[in-house]
Parts: C-alpha cells; sequence; structure tokens
C-alpha cells in the first residue's frame, strides 16, 4: 500500500513539472518579444514568420499579437493582422477571420495587396458552402464578395481564380433554381416553375443548366398550350445547344406529340434562320 501510494505521488509530481515546464516555455517566449522591445517589428516578423512556417502556430499568433498592440502604425503590424486572419481561416473559424479582413479593408484602402484581403474574405464564404439547396446565403455572398474582387481587381492574380470560383457558385444557385423550378413542374404550378427557369436562362446562362431550363420552358409551353413560344424556345435550345441531351429530348417529345409535320419545319425554319 506505501509503494503504490509512493508511486502515484511521484507521477503527481511529474505531471506537475510538464505542467510548469509548458508555463515556462510560454513565458520564456513572451518574455522574449514583449520585454525585448529593442528588437525591430520587421525581426520580429520574421520570427512569427518563422514560427508559422514550422507549424508552431501558437508562438507565432503570440508575436503577431505583439507586433499589432506595441508597433500598431507600421507596416509589420498590419501584416501581421493579415496573417491572423488567415490562420483564423485555416482553422475554419470563418466569422473571427471575415471581420479581421473586413476591418482591414475599412481602415487601409489603399494597402497594397488588398486584393488578397478581399479574395480571402471571400474564400471564408466560399468554403461555408456545403449544399445548394441549403446554402442559400453563403452562395450570394460568396457571389458578391467574389464579385468585389474580379471588380476591383480584374488584373489580380486572385481575379481569374475568383471568376472560376464564380462560375461554381452560380451552377449551385442555378441548380437550386432548377431543383424548384422542377418541383413546381411537378406540381402543375407553371407560373412560378417557368419563373424559376427563366431566372436560370437569364442570370445563370453560363451554367450547364441552360440547356435543361430551355427544355423545360419549352415543355410547359406545349404542356398548356402555347405551341408557338413552345417551338421558339425549342429553336433557341437548337441554336445554342445543338449537341446537347436536352434538345434532342425536346425534338423527340414534340414529335411524339405532335404528327404535323409543319410545325417540326418550323422549328428547322427558326434554328436556321
Amino acid at each position: 500500500m506505501f509503494f503504490k501510494n509512493f508511486i502515484n505521488l511521484i507521477f503527481l509530481f511529474f505531471i506537475i513539472g510538464c505542467a510548469n515546464n509548458s508555463n515556462q516555455q510560454k513565458s520564456t517566449l513572451e518574455n522574449e518579444v514583449i520585454k525585448n522591445v529593442s528588437v525591430t517589428p520587421e525581426l520580429q516578423y520574421i520570427k512569427a514568420m518563422d514560427y508559422f512556417s514550422n507549424q508552431k502556430i501558437e508562438e507565432s499568433i503570440t508575436i503577431f499579437q505583439n507586433i499589432t498592440k506595441i508597433y500598431p502604425l507600421s507596416n509589420e503590424a498590419i501584416q501581421s493582422q493579415i496573417m491572423l486572419g488567415f490562420i483564423d481561416y485555416t482553422r475554419m473559424d470563418y466569422d473571427s477571420a471575415i471581420f479581421k479582413f473586413t476591418k482591414l479593408i475599412k481602415m487601409y484602402p489603399s494597402l497594397t495587396n488588398l486584393d488578397y484581403v478581399y479574395y480571402m474574405r471571400a474564400l471564408c464564404y466560399y468554403e461555408q458552402i456545403s449544399h445548394e439547396a441549403l446554402d442559400g446565403e453563403y452562395n450570394l455572398l460568396a457571389l458578391e464578395n467574389l464579385q468585389q474582387v474580379i471588380n476591383r481587381f480584374p488584373n489580380s492574380n486572385y481575379a481569374k481564380d475568383s471568376l472560376q470560383k464564380k462560375i461554381l457558385v452560380k451552377s449551385n444557385i442555378a441548380a437550386k433554381h432548377m431543383t424548384i423550378g422542377r418541383f413546381y413542374q411537378k406540381n402543375n404550378k407553371y407560373t412560378a416553375a417557368l419563373n424559376r427557369y427563366n431566372i436560370v436562362v437569364e442570370g445563370f446562362y453560363e451554367t450547364k443548366f441552360t440547356a435543361e431550363a430551355l427544355y423545360r420552358i419549352s415543355e410547359i409551353y406545349y404542356s398548356i398550350g402555347m405551341i408557338e413560344e413552345s417551338t421558339k424556345t425549342a429553336a433557341i435550345l437548337g441554336n445554342n445547344y445543338p449537341q446537347s441531351q436536352w434538345y434532342k429530348f425536346s425534338y423527340n417529345n414534340l414529335k411524339k406529340q405532335n404528327n404535323d409535320s409543319g410545325f417540326f419545319n418550323s422549328i428547322g425554319k427558326l434554328i436556321n434562320k
């Protein structure tokens, strides 16, 4: 019994010793940066980036934060704030990252690498999109912020990637409209369905859903007896997407439902105009 208690006591001292060593290491780091005010912000920033590069994130955060407190007007303080926002982003603490990036945009509108700050804020919204049917808010916020990068910094290295991501986001939004449109169409709510499909055709024409939207519009027009509108829409579909499966579906559906060859000739004439 005495031996067991002795072992437990040694183990307790070991745990306390480890905790003290950890605290001492942290304290040493803080003292190294905070007390040695003679160290320039440039050298401190280099040290912080070295810690960051070596995956010593907490140590880098301590120095970045210290730079912003001691040298708030220095360029290193601004870059430190950017790095603190980036660290929040890598940790998926998007709200904190967005707050930091937005603050930087408001405080330093002439910042040299402001394009990067705008881009990172856009990414924070973009990374939170997980499903087109559930993330309407993030889709719109990501689209808005990506567009800001494209509009404000058209020659930036980040504009091209923003444009690619914008197309993906617009595809997400278009997919949502198509899902809702199909639901309305299935339940014979044709006006509501047409509104959704027209949104896709007019506002998201660069996405893969445009051909299907035109097909659905033609299908609805035919269902409600608007033959001329159905024909014109099918012709638009054929003109713009002649190899699309949706044009083939449209043509075959109309052919089955109407044996009037003149009707199909009218489609051909419209396509060939």
